[in-house]
């Protein structure tokens, strides 16, 4: 049993899920789980020439974290896998263990004429993940769940790092951000039961409690980044 289904069970013990507070679009519910932070875009700008741009991303249980990312004007696709160590032990069982190194990620493929790689950021900040849990994220505990950014090139490293210590000068959060900015090594896509995981599973315990708020927020903080219909794969 992983620790995301031993939490649910624990959940539905002491009578939390199912109760909603937050409608997304009419349709599913969630209970808040974190505040958004309204914070500004980075100052420092990618050059992102080109149709089609990569940015990956590990902000805890990748379901919420491709789940926003889907719902982003001109992201072309989200999909969840595993970013940090080999082809042979990037499953879910074993990532799942905690015995790999291996970060539950996102691999966001995007039009940067639509929205830029800070946008991205911005978002992920916002209303993805908590940037000051070390390795946990909602009730998710373990190194698979760090919050980390992975930059595919030189321009989004620079951006990236620039960003975190803007965020740190501002003080937009009490405690010190520790999301990391990693190196990127191979992403590996993830069992296909988790691809589109919540367009699939609205009514799924886990993303009533902890992800649907998030889209909810999405559409709350970032109205003109939001799109009502997510893309798949």
């Amino acid at each position: 049993m992983t620790l995301r289904t031993r939490t649910l069970s624990a959940l539905a013990a002491i009578g939390l899920i199912g109760v909603a507070a937050i409608a997304v679009d009419g349709g599913a519910a969630a209970f808040a789980a974190e505040e958004a932070k309204i914070i500004p875009a980075p100052k420092l700008k990618a050059v992102e020439p080109g149709k089609q741009r990569v940015a990956i991303f590990a902000g805890g249980c990748f379901w919420g974290v491709e789940g926003v990312f889907s719902h982003v004007k001109g992201v072309k696709s989200a999909v969840s896998g595993y970013h940090g160590d080999g082809k042979a032990n990037a499953s879910y069982d074993e990532v799942s263990s905690g015995a790999t190194r291996h970060a539950e990620s996102v691999r966001v493929v995007y039009d940067p004429a639509q929205v830029s790689y800070g946008q991205l950021l911005q978002v992920y900040f916002s209303v993805i993940a908590d940037p000051t849990l070390l390795n946990r994220q909602g009730p998710d505990t373990g190194r698979h769940y760090r919050t980390a950014l992975v930059p595919v090139d030189k321009g989004q490293a620079q951006v990236a790092r620039a960003y975190i210590a803007e965020l740190e000068k501002l003080g937009a959060w009490k405690k010190r951000i520790v999301t990391a900015v990693e190196p990127y090594k191979a992403f590996y896509p993830a069992e296909t039961y988790h691809q589109d995981f919540m367009f699939k599973n609205p009514d799924h315990p886990y993303i009533l409690r902890w992800d649907a708020v998030k889209v909810a927020n999405l559409k709350r903080v970032f109205p003109a980044l939001y799109s009502a219909k997510p893309v798949r794969g």
